[in-house]
């Protein structure tokens, strides 16, 4: 008799007590859920407790974002299928569904990049659609470089889920939140200068770039469909590219 194939579920964690319990609400039909903690100092492990998930632990240290521990929490899964989540996003009922069918077919990909909703001020922002993440993927041979805004490194063909497949997306909740996407913009930058290292940037750069940034977000992608809510969203897409640019000039100034 052929074995059905299961699914492990790795969330990662640092402080996120305040969305975890609606992420792990939407998993818990999975085969396993196992969450990577970065040594939290709320009750984030006490609700992966409370949930019956396996904790794992990988050091904090200096780390600002969770890609460096995604390898390790990825090649520490039971399965050899493995969903990552992040612990404010939502997986849909539907997702699951298609997830496991998936997974049954001889000729199934060996990952799957996943449309994501995000929300911020409370509402869908229809400019970041579909914001397609490589979530899905058998586990072996998978890395994830250890930076902030990376994919893993899949062995085999990866395909994407139509975007009109909006059932399926993933939901983002963290960015609803400004003081949250202040302190995610500037643990980001500081994992992105790492990633650019030896990349050439001039002043000209701080112009150019946030301004490219909010003319893609707020015109191209069409967050002008969101009202204001779509305004702040172009607005801090670019503010975080002047925020990257500034501290790589800054480390470079310093260095001379």
């Amino acid at each position: 008799m052929k074995t059905e194939p299961k699914i492990s579920v790795v969330i990662h964690t640092y402080n996120a007590a305040r969305e975890l319990p609606k992420a792990l609400d939407a998993v818990r039909d999975f085969d396993e859920v196992l969450v990577c903690d970065m040594e939290s100092t709320d009750n984030t492990v006490e609700i992966a407790e409370k949930y019956g998930c396996r904790i794992i632990t990988f050091p904090k240290g200096n780390h600002t974002c969770c890609e460096p521990a995604r390898t390790f929490a990825i090649q520490s899964a039971a399965y050899d299928w493995v969903l990552t989540v992040d612990a404010d996003e939502i997986v849909s009922p539907q997702l699951h569904v298609f997830l496991y069918d998936a997974i049954k077919k001889d000729d199934c990909p060996a990952g799957f990049w996943i449309p994501r909703k995000n929300f911020f001020m409370g509402k869908y922002m229809h400019s970041d659609y579909p914001d397609y993440q490589l979530r899905f993927f058998k586990k072996e041979g998978t890395e994830w470089p250890p930076f902030a805004h990376t994919s893993p490194s899949v062995q085999g063909l990866t395909v994407k889920i139509p975007r009109r497949r909006k059932e399926l997306a993933l939901i983002h909740l963290a960015d609803t939140r400004m003081e949250v996407r202040m302190r995610k913009m500037n643990g980001y930058t500081e994992s992105e200068m790492v990633k650019r290292a030896g990349r050439k940037y001039t002043f000209a750069s701080l112009l150019w770039r946030p301004l490219l940034r909010f003319i893609k977000s707020y015109i191209v992608k069409g967050g002008f469909l969101d009202g204001k809510a779509g305004f702040i969203n172009a607005r801090m897409d670019a503010f975080y590219q002047f925020v990257l640019i500034s501290k790589i000039l800054e480390k470079k100034y310093e260095s001379e």
